[in-house]
């Protein structure tokens, strides 16, 4: 288990800030240097313009901004915030999240962060909603709102990495539920980790189906 205090939790050298949990130098490693579709978050040959998949099978959502690929030293991170209780990773992984958005260029600023719920029972064994946790973390830092259970998961569903691509569709159909009016404001759904993108991908759908503006996706790593 990870255990620092005042010191980066990577290299674990003092920290002249230590909230921000994570020194400059190991920022920097953690940080994509991939050309990234700025639509779907895959390694693409231009930042700029959506990528030939996203030309021929948009995504629901406008916009996704991703910290790198689901490798160490920043998978090693997620894996102790989600797995081994270290919720305290939550402020360090949201800096990360706030600078890949400040490093994405121009965009409308979000004026609702949305968290991906978790069906209550994992979230009883776990503890915490670790997309909750990050939303809080941002939402001190950003100039919009950000309501806890604004969705919620109305049904059990399996668990997802154990799925292919097509049954992680099937296991999401009508498994949300909102909570709140979205007409005309532009949100953001907050992740951990997004793989096929099923999860946000249903809740971006719920979200325009209700008639949000736009829908942005931020996640810590963008990976197939």
């Amino acid at each position: 288990m990870l255990t620092v205090h005042g010191s980066c939790w990577l290299c674990k050298m003092p920290l002249a800030l230590p909230a921000w949990g994570i020194c400059s130098r190991c920022t920097h490693a953690v940080e994509s240097e991939i050309c990234r579709c700025p639509q779907c978050g895959l390694p693409s040959g231009s930042t700029h313009a959506p990528c030939g998949r996203c030309l021929q099978k948009p995504p629901p959502w406008q916009r996704l901004v991703t910290v790198n690929d689901y490798q160490p030293p920043l998978s090693t991170l997620i894996h102790h915030f989600k797995f081994s209780g270290q919720a305290e990773l939550a402020p360090a992984l949201a800096r990360l999240l706030l600078l890949a958005v400040r490093r994405s260029g121009t965009w409308p600023m979000p004026q609702q962060l949305i968290s991906v719920p978790l069906w209550q029972r994992r979230h009883w064994r776990r503890g915490y909603n670790q997309s909750e946790l990050l939303c809080r973390a941002l939402a001190k830092w950003l100039p919009c709102e950000f309501t806890p259970r604004a969705i919620v998961r109305i049904r059990p569903t399996a668990t997802q990495h154990q799925l292919s691509a097509r049954l992680r569709k099937q296991n999401l159909k009508n498994a949300f539920q909102l909570e709140l009016p979205v007409q005309g404001r532009h949100m953001v759904i907050v992740d951990d980790v997004v793989t096929t993108g099923s999860t946000v991908a249903e809740i971006s759908r719920l979200l325009l189906r209700n008639g949000a503006a736009s829908v942005q996706v931020w996640c810590l790593c963008r990976t197939l």
